[in-house]
């Protein structure tokens, strides 16, 4: 439907805890519809959450399929509603950056597989396991959902956190 300005650090919206969606209608479908919109807009971004445009909603979207580190291992579009992991393994480092924080990336300890169970929005649930980049991508969106920024889970501000050099 339209494209929507993206909330940026340090809004109070991004910090806070997002209400499950109780029924899907076509509110939800719009919302998801803008979020597509917005990830597809939003430089090199593969993901965008409900917050980063200011619902407090548990809903995200997630697609890895046009980056270099994703293309090879994924499942496509996920358009996730209530969102949950269920199981986590392995431990990497990887760098991330995020719209809402645009001037910065850092340094962040993410699952490198995991287990999702999620609402799609025609109502039925869907479980996948990702891995590699698409998990990192579906816990960054995830972490949205509770408030948590990846500047929140770097482990050291001052050798973990870069100014972008540009937004690409």
């Amino acid at each position: 439907m339209a494209i929507q300005p993206i909330l940026r650090y340090p809004h109070p919206v991004l910090k806070k805890l997002c209400r499950r969606v109780e029924v899907i209608d076509d509110s939800i479908h719009e919302l998801i519809t803008d979020l597509v919109d917005t990830m597809e807009a939003g430089p090199g971004s593969v993901g965008v959450a409900a917050p980063q445009v200011g619902v407090t909603l548990r809903v995200c979207v997630v697609d890895v399929t046009g980056n270099r580190h994703g293309r090879d291992n994924n499942h496509g579009r996920l358009l996730m509603i209530n969102p949950e992991i269920v199981a986590r393994t392995g431990s990497s480092f990887m760098r991330e950056g995020c719209m809402s924080v645009p001037d910065y990336t850092g340094d962040v300890e993410r699952a490198t597989e995991v287990t999702v169970r999620f609402t799609e929005p025609d109502g039925s649930m869907r479980e996948i396991c990702a891995s590699g980049f698409e998990a990192v991508a579906i816990q960054h969106e995830m972490d949205h959902l509770d408030g948590v920024l990846f500047l929140d889970r770097i482990v050291s501000i001052k050798t973990g956190l870069f100014r972008r050099k540009n937004y690409a």
